[in-house]
């Protein structure tokens, strides 16, 4: 990480702590991606650093950290392993998100912030095989129908990242008395709550995005925690931006390997390694340029989000974010492949991991067609206004 993005101690303080787990959590990458495990391991490194609390804001007893912050750290640990990055990065952004707007009771705030500090994994489980992603607009099949305690939810949702390690769901169910969606907070230990293990994908293979099944699983009255006006939730969330930072991560572990591969191999036919060479040099500063250029669209972005007077003058910048951070990172990783030439493509070489977990980025919230069509609407609009 270039010392450019790191802007106080509280920063450099975390990313040693998450330096000084890399061997470990690194090591656990290619057998998770071999087979399709979940790195229970590192997550449970994590916890013990007290990692799931640094989105937590200080007065409910976590580390404060601001979107910002989170980008740098979540970056830092997908260059470890994108799995475990991008499956914790749910329960960080979703933490962050809860307290930033407040978006529940003050009560229920304070109760979820002492499981937080306990180093409860949570994470919306949204997406069903029916509506795709909830960005869409499409209404949940699952549905919640009054009960004499409570609500009683009945629905099949998938891609849970993180469900083997999921203490809470936070899920969205259509209610029809009140021809809304809303959002329940459901515990792993509720009756008629199941998951289906049929995670089988060629990309973030590790992330443990298995199916959640419920059947008539009864929760109280107050577990209905959100009613959010637009099924996506409407306001602008910068806390998504952990999702393009996991995939610059991969970009840099890429960028790194090219680059000590390249002053390392030296075939026979030259007297210096492959780093001398023109066409390499090439490809390893269009890399070098393409980082430069992503990193500065991330965290320019994240930083005008912190900002809660430049926050209100955003429109499309946390979906441009991602946009271009995803689609940039893949160009990386695929230079720097050609780096490396078809070596990269051994099973045994982390390249062909990055490459196959790079593309899942495009199916991400939100979507490039989506990202694309919402700035033409805006210019559109603006210019007739």
């Amino acid at each position: 990480m270039k010392n450019i993005f790191i802007r106080n101690e509280q920063q450099r303080q975390w990313l040693e702590k998450l330096a000084s787990l890399r061997y470990n959590i690194a090591s656990e990458a290619a057998t998770v991606d071999a087979l399709s495990t979940f790195p229970k391991d590192s997550f449970r490194l994590l916890g013990d650093i007290g990692y799931p609390t640094v989105t937590l804001p200080k007065a409910y007893g976590g580390e404060g950290f601001s979107v910002y912050d989170m980008v740098l750290l979540q970056e830092t640990l997908a260059s470890y392993d994108e799995n475990t990055a991008l499956s914790i990065g749910w329960t960080l952004g979703v933490v962050g998100e809860l307290y930033e707007k407040k978006l529940w009771t003050d009560a229920l705030l304070d109760f979820f912030a002492s499981e937080v500090r306990k180093g409860v994994i949570v994470n919306r489980s949204v997406s069903e095989a029916r509506t795709g992603s909830p960005t869409r607009g499409g209404r949940p099949g699952t549905n919640a129908v009054r009960s004499e305690k409570g609500w009683i939810l009945n629905g099949h949702k998938i891609f849970t990242t993180a469900s083997p390690v999921l203490d809470y769901f936070l899920t969205s169910a259509w209610i029809e008395e009140k021809q809304q969606t809303g959002f329940f907070l459901i515990h792993k230990s509720a009756t008629g709550l199941s998951i289906e293990e049929n995670w089988d994908v060629m990309s973030m293979r590790g992330t443990g995005s298995h199916d959640l099944i419920l059947q008539n699983v009864e929760v109280k009255e107050t577990d209905l925690v959100e009613l959010p006006n637009h099924p996506s939730g409407g306001k602008m969330n910068g806390w998504l931006l952990h999702i393009p930072a996991t995939y610059l991560g991969i970009a840099q572990a890429a960028r790194d390997y090219a680059i000590q591969f390249a002053n390392h191999h030296q075939p026979n036919s030259l007297n210096a390694p492959i780093s001398s060479l023109p066409n390499v040099q090439q490809l390893l500063g269009e890399i070098e340029l393409k980082l430069q250029q992503a990193r500065f669209v991330l965290y320019g972005t994240a930083e005008a989000y912190d900002d809660p007077q430049r926050r209100e003058t955003l429109t499309n910048e946390i979906a441009v974010a991602k946009h271009t951070v995803t689609n940039t990172a893949i160009d990386i990783v695929d230079k720097a492949m050609r780096v490396v030439g078809a070596k990269s493509l051994q099973n045994t070489n982390p390249l062909q991991r990055y490459y196959r977990n790079v593309r899942a980025g495009l199916h991400n919230p939100p979507m490039d067609d989506m990202t694309i069509t919402k700035l033409a609407l805006t210019a559109i609009e603006e210019q007739k206004q």
